[in-house]
């Protein structure tokens, strides 16, 4: 059975109680919002791992 979840390292440049602001280079300039309610995130040093939805991956131009 195939997974549609996948783990992306990331950065994170700002929270809100409903979303994360991440890039996957560490440049806030291409940056993109996330919901917290469609990731899960683990700390790794001062990057993040976060697994989401491919849908949602594919959306915001991470994968």
């Amino acid at each position: 059975m195939k997974s549609d979840l996948v783990d992306l390292t990331v950065q994170i440049h700002a929270r809100t109680e409903r979303s994360i602001l991440v890039s996957d280079d560490g440049d806030r300039e291409g940056a993109v919002w996330l919901p917290l309610a469609h990731v899960e995130v683990a700390a790794q040093g001062k990057h993040h791992v976060v697994t989401m939805p491919e849908w949602l991956a594919l959306d915001r131009g991470l994968i």
